[in-house]
């Protein structure tokens, strides 16, 4: 499959009742979550620690096989006027690389806020320092998804395909 450019061409692809994975890409980790297969609730997963793409990738995919995962959904981390900087860049680039070795199709959700989001939704857990800096990844990753599975439901309630 292919990079989508928007979060309905993304849906138009998936095949119905299947999971999905959504990742927040850090520079130094990348936080992974999951939906159900009916994608209605995005859980957070795991935090990878990132080495180089080649064994990131083998990572990602080990989880997109295990978890018969349908697609991904890549944060996509604009600046909060809307444009995109470097780290977008960064981001389309890892989606065009890992496509390379998958055909399930991948596409971007924004990002902005997400981390904030997830950093007070720990935080009035009562979350500790240390198991926030554990968790802040996958925990934002699940946002981030969440964000596409709303999205994709109103879609579909749209199409009369609820």
């Amino acid at each position: 499959m292919s990079v989508c450019n928007t979060i309905e061409e993304f849906h138009a692809a998936l095949p119905p009742r299947a999971a999905i994975a959504g990742l927040d890409l850090g520079e130094k980790t990348i936080g992974v979550a999951v939906s159900d297969v009916m994608r209605s609730v995005a859980s957070p997963l795991e935090t990878i620690r990132r080495e180089k793409f080649t064994l990131d990738a083998v990572r990602l995919l080990e989880i997109v096989s295990a978890r018969r995962i349908a697609g991904l959904v890549l944060g996509l981390p604009r600046n909060m006027d809307g444009s995109e900087g470097p780290r977008c860049q960064s981001t389309r680039a890892f989606a065009r690389n890992l496509a390379a070795s998958t055909d399930i199709p991948i596409s971007f959700w924004d990002e902005r806020l997400s981390t904030v989001a997830a950093e007070r939704a720990l935080l009035e857990a009562d979350t500790s320092r240390r198991r926030r800096s554990e968790v802040i990844d996958h925990v934002a990753a699940s946002y981030i998804l969440q964000g596409a599975l709303d999205r994709m439901r109103h879609l579909a309630a749209e199409q009369g395909n609820d």
